[in-house]
């Protein structure tokens, strides 16, 4: 009896992680100027990502998962992986299908969703921000006050507060605008360990490609 009941908690353990590290708090969305990052990693990596023919913008980088301090990663999961042509579709707003395979296995795997249901959430989210346009205008690199790039989110989504954005900055480039929303992806505040606003007065920011 005590070595069935052992084995009947071996194997109900991968799911009982499971659900509890789907119990989390917020999402947050991550969005990455494609240009910054393809003068920081991107053109190192002969990312596809960085073809002037893409003509990328702000890219989603990913929707995490995360609790009101900390989040989950690489989650124990049942759900079956996406595949290639899964991963391929989500191109178009993450710049590349390994991007997307990445943010599956750290992050998705704790959302308690499919693959595909993931990704579907993933895209609705990225639909629900207004990405500026006038940063998409830019014919050149300017160096400006981090704080700027927040105040074009805030001017273009209305409903959007300052507390619910922060935008980041990695060797002295603006990196990425980090949005936190609800379950239902709903605009909600940041948790105190997110809302860490970039403080550079003088950013780089790269025009399109």
């Amino acid at each position: 009896m005590h070595r069935l009941f052992a084995l009947l908690c071996v194997v109900a353990s991968p799911l009982s992680v499971q659900a509890q590290t789907a119990d989390f708090d917020y999402y947050v969305m991550s969005l990455s100027w494609s240009a910054n990052w393809c003068a920081l990693e991107g053109d190192a990596r002969q990312s596809p990502q960085c073809d002037p023919s893409a003509e990328f913008g702000w890219i989603l980088h990913g929707l995490w998962p995360q609790y009101e301090r900390g989040y989950p990663a690489n989650c124990p999961t049942s759900e079956r992986p996406p595949s290639r042509s899964d991963t391929a579709a989500m191109a178009d707003i993450m710049g590349t299908s390994g991007l997307a395979w990445h943010q599956w296995r750290k992050h998705g795997v704790c959302s308690g969703l499919s693959s595909d249901a993931y990704f579907a959430l993933s895209r609705e989210a990225f639909g629900r921000i207004t990405r500026p346009e006038v940063l998409r205008a830019l014919s050149s690199t300017v160096t400006l006050p981090a704080s700027l790039i927040e105040e074009a989110f805030l001017e273009d989504n209305p409903t959007l507060e300052a507390d619910q954005i922060t935008i980041t900055c990695k060797s002295g480039y603006i990196q990425e605008a980090r949005v936190c929303l609800t379950r239902d992806l709903d605009f909600r505040d940041c948790g105190d360990d997110v809302i860490r606003d970039c403080t550079m007065t003088r950013a780089q920011f790269d025009p399109m490609r």
